[in-house]
C-alpha cells in the first residue's frame, strides 16, 4: 500500500495526537533522518495489547535483517522515528488518532504505543510507518465501558493459550486462532523456551547459527531467540487480529526459576549465585518488553518488572493478571530431587504470589462488581495426585501443590470477601485440565469456590493425545475426584461469557509436528453465574 507522507499524517478526521513513549533524550544515538530499509522491516510483523475502554497499546520492533547474530535485527544504533496511525476502518479512510514513536538502539528499535482517547467497545484498525515503509494492518478491540456503558459490554468472547516451544512444533493452532470471533487473547506464559534449538532446529529442519544450539543467557540471545518465535506467520496472524494480555512463566528465563534463585543446577550455570541470576533476569525481562505489547509500567527497572495487573471489561468480566514466578518461595525438595518434602511444601508462611500481589489480588477481586472474577495464572492450582497408588504421595511442587497455604489463603479469600464468580485459566502443563476448586480436595463434599479451566500447549510436547499415561493416572477413579475432564491434544481454549454463564471449548489439533493440522473442539463447559463448578455439555 503506497500512501503520501501527508495522507500518513494529515488524514482528514484526525481528532488528536498523542507523544511516543521515548523521547529523543532517551536515547544515545543520533536521529535517522531518512532511513531507508534493504528488507521490509516489520518482519517481525504487528501487534496490540491490554485494551482499556480508552484505547490500547501498540507494538512492533524494526528488524530488516531479524536473526542478524549481533541481535540489532539489520538496523543501525540510531534512534528512528515511526508514525502509527489507528482508523475506525480497514482502509484508513477514517483516521481518529494518529502520533510518533522513537524506536530506539538500547531497545532493539521497538515500539511501544499507548493510544488513548478512543471509543469503548469499539473495533479499530492500525499501522505504522517508517521511511516509505507501512506496516502490515492490525486489528483490536477497546474495552467496553464501565459498568456496561457502550458496546460490548455483556458479552466478552477471548481466546487463552500457552507453551510455544517453537522447534517442538508448528503454530497451526494461532491460524485457526485467528479465523475465531474473539476480543482479545490471553498468554499464560511460556512466550519461548530457554534451551538450544537442536542441530535441524527440531520439526522446522532448519540450520541456524551455532549461537541457537545453547540456551540463551545473554540479551543477545534472548533477543534472537524472540525474534527467530516471532517469524513465525501464523503467530503474526493471531497477534494481528486480536489485542493480546501477557505475562511470562518460567521459560522466558529459565525453567522453574523463583524469585531470585535459579533452578537446580542443570544447565552449566551456578543455583547459588543470586546476583548472577538476577543479572541473568534483567536481559531477559529487558527482551521480553522489547518484544511484547506492553505499556510502560511493565518496563522492567534491572530485574524487575511488575506483570501483574487488572484489566477490566465492563461490566461483565475483571481480568486478573499474575505472576506467580517473581516473588514465589523456592521449590521444596530441590524441584522435586530430594525425599521428604510434604511436611515443608505445606508450611503456612510458603507464598506463591508474594504478600503484596497476594493482598493486592484478594482485596481487588473483593471489592470487584464484575459478574465474572477470571484468572490470569500460569501453574495448576487444583490439587492432583499424580500416582494411582494410595501409598504413594505424588505432588507438582512447582505448582501450587507445592504451596499448599498460599493456595488455601486464595480459595479462602475468595469464599470470605463473596467474590463474585472466580474462574481460574492456567496454562504450563501441556495438557487440559477442568476441575472445581474445592475448600478441601481431599473431601469431595468440600464446599466449590470456584473452577479452573487448564489449557494445552499451543505446540510444546509436540503431538499429544486424547490420552496418554499420565492423563490415566490423574482420573483413575477416586484419585482426584474433582477433575472432570483430561486431555493431551495441542491446542487453544475459547471462553464466552455474557451476566448469565460462562462457556469455555476446547480447540484441538491432531498433529503439530507438521503444519495444516485442522482443529476441532474436544469438549465444552459451562459456569453458570452463582453456581461454581463446570458442567459438561
Amino acid at each position: 500500500m503506497d500512501i503520501s507522507r501527508r495522507r500518513l499524517i494529515g488524514a482528514a478526521g484526525v481528532t488528536g495526537a498523542a507523544l511516543g513513549l521515548f523521547s529523543a533524550g532517551l536515547s544515545s544515538g543520533s536521529a535517522w533522518a531518512a532511513p531507508r530499509y534493504e528488507d521490509d522491516p516489520y518482519r517481525l510483523g504487528v501487534a496490540s495489547g491490554d485494551p482499556a475502554a480508552d484505547g490500547f497499546v501498540l507494538w512492533t520492533r524494526l528488524a530488516p535483517d531479524p536473526l542478524a547474530v549481533d541481535s540489532r535485527g539489520g538496523m543501525p544504533e540510531r534512534k528512528v522515528a515511526v508514525e502509527w496511525q489507528v482508523a475506525t476502518d480497514e482502509r484508513f479512510r477514517h483516521v481518529v488518532r494518529h502520533g510518533r514513536a522513537w524506536a530506539v538502539p538500547e531497545l532493539a528499535h521497538s515500539v511501544h504505543a499507548e493510544v488513548h482517547g478512543l471509543r469503548p467497545g469499539r473495533e479499530y484498525f492500525y499501522r505504522f510507518r517508517t521511511g516509505g515503509a507501512i506496516s502490515p494492518v492490525g486489528r483490536a478491540r477497546t474495552a467496553p465501558a464501565p459498568h456496561g456503558h457502550g458496546g460490548w459490554a455483556s458479552d466478552v468472547s477471548f481466546a487463552f493459550a500457552s507453551c510455544q516451544c517453537w522447534y517442538e512444533g508448528f503454530y497451526t493452532a494461532y491460524r485457526h486462532m485467528a479465523n475465531e470471533d474473539l476480543d482479545f487473547v490471553a498468554f499464560l506464559g511460556d512466550y519461548l523456551y530457554e534451551g538450544g534449538v537442536g542441530a535441524n532446529a527440531g520439526v522446522r529442519d532448519m540450520r541456524l547459527d551455532p549461537s541457537y544450539q545453547r540456551e540463551t543467557y545473554t540479551l543477545a540471545e534472548y533477543r534472537n531467540r524472540y525474534a527467530l518465535t516471532k517469524l513465525d506467520a501464523d503467530l503474526q496472524a493471531a497477534h494481528a487480529a486480536f489485542a493480546w494480555i501477557v505475562t511470562w512463566d518460567d521459560h522466558e528465563i529459565e525453567n522453574n526459576w523463583a524469585s531470585d534463585i535459579a533452578q537446580v543446577d542443570k544447565d552449566g550455570f551456578p543455583d547459588d549465585d543470586i546476583a548472577a541470576f538476577r543479572a541473568r533476569k534483567a536481559r531477559a525481562a529487558q527482551a521480553y518488553y522489547e518484544h511484547q505489547p506492553l505499556r510502560l509500567p511493565q518496563k522492567p527497572r534491572g530485574d524487575r518488572m511488575r506483570l501483574y495487573r487488572r484489566l477490566n471489561f465492563g461490566s461483565a468480566l475483571d481480568l486478573h493478571v499474575l505472576d506467580t514466578r517473581s516473588y514465589r518461595d523456592d521449590q521444596v525438595g530441590g524441584d522435586g530431587t530430594k525425599p521428604g518434602y510434604d511436611k515443608e511444601r505445606r508450611e503456612k508462611s510458603r507464598t506463591m504470589l508474594g504478600a503484596q500481589q497476594e493482598r493486592w489480588l484478594l482485596n481487588g477481586a473483593g471489592r470487584s462488581h464484575a459478574t465474572w472474577n477470571v484468572l490470569a495464572n500460569q501453574t495448576l492450582v487444583s490439587q492432583v495426585d499424580q500416582d494411582p497408588n494410595p501409598d504413594v504421595l505424588s505432588s507438582g511442587l512447582d505448582m501450587w501443590d507445592g504451596y499448599t497455604a498460599a493456595r488455601d489463603r486464595l480459595l479462602t479469600g475468595f469464599y470470605q470477601r463473596g467474590v463474585n464468580n472466580p474462574v481460574v485459566i492456567t496454562g504450563d502443563i501441556h495438557r487440559s485440565v477442568v476441575s472445581d476448586l474445592r475448600f478441601d480436595f481431599d473431601n469431595p463434599k468440600s464446599p466449590t469456590v470456584g473452577t479452573e479451566f487448564a489449557g494445552t500447549s499451543i505446540s510444546s510436547g509436540k503431538d499429544g493425545a486424547a490420552m496418554d499415561k499420565v492423563g490415566r493416572d490423574w482420573m483413575t477413579e477416586g484419585v482426584n475426584p474433582h477433575l472432570k475432564w483430561h486431555n493431551a491434544q495441542r491446542g487453544y481454549t475459547r471462553v464466552r461469557l455474557n451476566h448469565r454463564e460462562l462457556r469455555a471449548d476446547y480447540r484441538v489439533l491432531p498433529f503439530v509436528t507438521k503444519p495444516d493440522a485442522p482443529v476441532e473442539t474436544a469438549a465444552s463447559f459451562v459456569v453458570q453465574a452463582g453456581r461454581p463448578g463446570a458442567q459438561q455439555l
